[in-house]
């Protein structure tokens, strides 16, 4: 193995333990040679060596053994209710232990999991029910609203809802079957378990399948990289919907015998250090927005968060501001970048705990079992440290979309995901993100990545939040428009900001028009800046 990655990677003892194989239909990739076969060998193996280690917190605690009993039950309720091997099941949930109990559960069936964010309104619901051909629906009885009409989706055979408040639906502990005999389906690796739906962000949704294969390789990876153990308790405050509070923290932790401590309502500030605090966390992967709210919690210094150790993030650059003050009031918790999407079942680069200090501007080395190239417009790679379209193979990257054999080829090629964004990869083998291609910025053939903007930006001290979008202009195509949310008490000065800008950017780059917004940038479920929304708000002035 000669990747640059490998010199960090082997140094934690994780090049020794992989082999070259052969996936999907010809796809040759470096695979860990020890891993579980599922996620039901995966509980198994847990069961066996942890039984009586707490699995899950919330609102209750559930050791592996009364968590395997659970799902035994759960599946056997499924199954008796129609549900059987390849076939799906959405959940609408919230985090809570039911909806990781449901995610195994469908494994043992050899069926798919199909999670979606509670925010979705219901004609969302209805195009994901109807796309992925669900039969089977578990909701939470709070969101009735977004209860589909079921002439829209005739597919649809049974409703579930958690205590069954909602008309039409019955309770959740119905599928609890007493008789839990059923033995595990056989399942090959690469048999999906879980479709996870894209943002849509640029037309209507596609499912990710994520394999058992991935979810493993993804687990695996982020235990591994991040020197995850049974000791670890990691901290679930982003959807368990998302990839990221999926794979990057739950089942990252419980592959390894960790335990997992859900916060059933995300994005609360004081909830969640307190969370954080109450329940020792080691461990944790949330949006740069939630480390800098924390950062600026005027009572962060009450919270005992001694425990914490790996503080991973992603999604966006992290305010250099936000990392000093954590670095100071914090200083055993490590920062370390990540970068992957759904179609990598999370993780593409993961930052070197070895490394983070020094390159805080990079989203870390290429992971263990991955490859990345960076392509040029002319579909050669491009050289060290030049910008590109990121390829992204390796075991975590999903086939493929569920029914899109259209976006299939469009978006896959000779093994590689095209991601869409456009970064670089140095000499040392740092990635460096910096922009979406369709985010771009081009004025007058200047090319400018809003990210880069948007971390100089993060760095005037009344800001608290920032999003940088083109402006369409008949001369230059393209202006630098930035939408600026202001820190509590403060307000923004746009002359101000430009200048602190053109001090640290190149005059092109400057944002010649500013909004200042009252309210906080306009995110999806992910917790992702939706910029579409900001252009069409640009658009209607």
């Amino acid at each position: 193995m000669t990747r640059l990655q490998d010199r960090y990677w082997a140094a934690d003892g994780l090049g020794g333990r992989l082999r070259a194989e052969t996936h999907y239909d010809g796809r040759r990739m470096l695979c860990f040679s020890e891993r579980p076969a599922s996620l039901t060998a995966m509980l198994g193996e847990l069961v066996a060596a942890h039984p009586d280690r707490p699995a899950i917190v919330e609102g209750r605690t559930l050791t592996y053994g009364e968590l395997e009993r659970i799902v035994a039950r759960l599946a056997a309720g499924l199954a008796a209710n129609g549900v059987g091997a390849g076939d799906r099941v959405m959940m609408m949930l919230p985090n809570r232990w039911e909806f990781l109990a449901l995610v195994f559960a469908c494994a043992r069936l050899g069926a798919i999991a199909v999670p979606i964010g509670t925010r979705q309104k219901r004609p969302e619901v209805e195009f994901l029910l109807a796309d992925c051909g669900a039969g089977v629906f578990i909701i939470d009885d709070d969101l009735a609203e977004a209860l589909p009409d079921r002439a829209a989706v005739p597919g649809l055979r049974q409703v579930f809802s958690m205590h069954g408040h909602i008309a039409g639906t019955r309770r959740f502990d119905a599928l609890m079957a007493a008789d839990a005999d059923l033995p595990p389906a056989p399942v090959a690796e690469e048999d999906p378990a879980v479709i996870l739906y894209t943002s849509g962000t640029t037309g209507k949704p596609k499912g990710a399948l994520l394999t058992h294969l991935g979810i493993i390789h993804s687990s695996l990876t982020f235990a591994r990289c991040h020197g995850l153990g049974p000791a670890d308790r990691a901290l679930v405050a982003v959807p368990l919907s998302h990839v990221t509070g999926l794979v990057g923290v739950s089942l990252a932790a419980m592959c390894v015998g960790g335990c997992v401590v859900l916060m059933r309502q995300v994005y609360k500030t004081p909830d969640m250090l307190a969370l954080a605090s109450g329940e020792r966390i080691t461990y944790a992967i949330l949006v740069p927005a939630i480390y800098t709210l924390a950062a600026m919690h005027p009572d962060l210094d009450a919270y005992d968060l001694g425990a914490w150790r790996v503080g991973c993030f992603g999604g966006a650059p992290m305010p250099v501001a936000t990392i000093e003050i954590l670095a100071r009031k914090l200083p055993h918790l490590a920062l370390v970048n990540a970068y992957g999407a759904t179609e990598t079942t999370s993780p593409a680069t993961v930052m070197p705990l070895a490394a983070w200090r020094d390159n805080a501007d990079s989203v870390g080395q290429v992971v263990p079992c991955g490859d990345v190239k960076v392509m040029g417009d002319d579909g050669l790679p491009v050289a060290a440290g030049e910008p590109g379209e990121l390829w992204i193979a390796g075991p975590m990257v999903v086939p493929g979309y569920f029914r899109r054999p259209e976006a299939n080829r469009d978006d896959f090629a000779d093994g590689y995901w095209r991601s869409g964004d456009i970064g670089s990869m140095d000499a040392d083998g740092f990635v460096r993100v910096f922009d979406r291609r369709k985010d771009m910025i081009n004025r007058a053939g200047f090319k400018i990545f809003s990210a880069e903007v948007e971390n100089v930006l993060s760095g005037h001290q009344p800001v608290l939040e920032c999003a940088i979008v083109g402006k369409p202009d008949p001369v230059l195509g393209e202006r630098v428009h930035a939408f600026v949310v202001a820190r509590d008490g403060q307000s923004i000065d746009a002359e101000a900001l430009r200048c602190f800008c053109a001090e640290r950017l190149a005059d092109y780059k400057v944002p010649e028009t500013v909004t200042a917004l009252a309210e906080p940038l306009p995110r999806n479920s992910n917790g992702k800046v939706q910029k579409q929304i900001l252009r069409e708000m640009l658009a209607a002035r």
